[in-house]
Parts: structure tokens; sequence; C-alpha cells
């Protein structure tokens, strides 16, 4: 554990992620939602099954804290949050059926996310 401490990379990451505003969170889970997501599109290329699960889980799990994060004060997080349960069944439909195309799909969108988080947030 001391060890993972001294990383510079980890510093690095911890500090980013302890420094960010809300908004640049926000950003920083779709990121890691669309690489989880990039991961698993290649591990079934690759036909690597244990890949593309613990993949798709990792993506999964991002989107439900995007999801638990909605401010349900705010119109649009009602249509947010139906887009994400979207996500969430489309990922689980693409480990069980092996599909790819549902894996770009669920990509796709949250490409589409975080350009629109993107756009506000600078």
């Amino acid at each position: 554990m001391y060890a993972k401490t001294l990383n510079p990379v980890n510093i690095y990451q911890e500090n980013s992620v302890n420094t960010a505003s809300p908004g640049k969170l926000i950003i920083m889970l779709y990121d890691g939602a669309i690489k989880f997501c990039r991961f698993a599109e290649m591990a079934i290329d690759e036909k690597n099954i244990e890949r593309r699960h613990v993949n798709i889980k990792k993506a999964k799990r991002i989107i439900q804290e995007l999801a638990f994060t909605l401010n349900r004060d705010i119109e649009i997080s009602e249509q947010l949050g139906s887009l994400y349960a979207f996500m969430e069944r489309e990922l689980i439909n693409a480990n069980v059926q092996n599909d790819k195309n549902k894996i770009i799909t669920v990509r796709e969108m949250l490409e589409e996310l975080k350009g629109a988080w993107e756009s506000i947030v600078n």
C-alpha cells in the first residue's frame, strides 16, 4: 500500500480527483465508462469472455454512479435517469449476448453526453 501512494501516476490521479470541480468529476466518470466500453469491445474482438465481462461490469458501475448522483430537483434528471437505465440494460444484454454493437451504442451515447458536459463545464 505504501508503494502505491509513492507512485507518481497514482499521486497525480488522486490529486486530479481531489481537486476537480463537480463538473470535471462527471466528465472523468464519462471518460472511465467510455474507456471500459472500448476495452469490452476489444475483448469481444479477442474472444476474451472474462475481460469482456469485467470491463462491461466496470462501465455499468460508473453509469450507476452517474445515475445515483443525479439531482432529482432538476427536470432533465428524469430523462438522464431513463437514459442511464437504458445503457445499463444494453450493457447487461451485450454481456449475455456477446454483442459488440450494443456496447458501441452505449459508448457513443456516453461520448455525446460527455461532449455536452464539456461544453457546459468549459
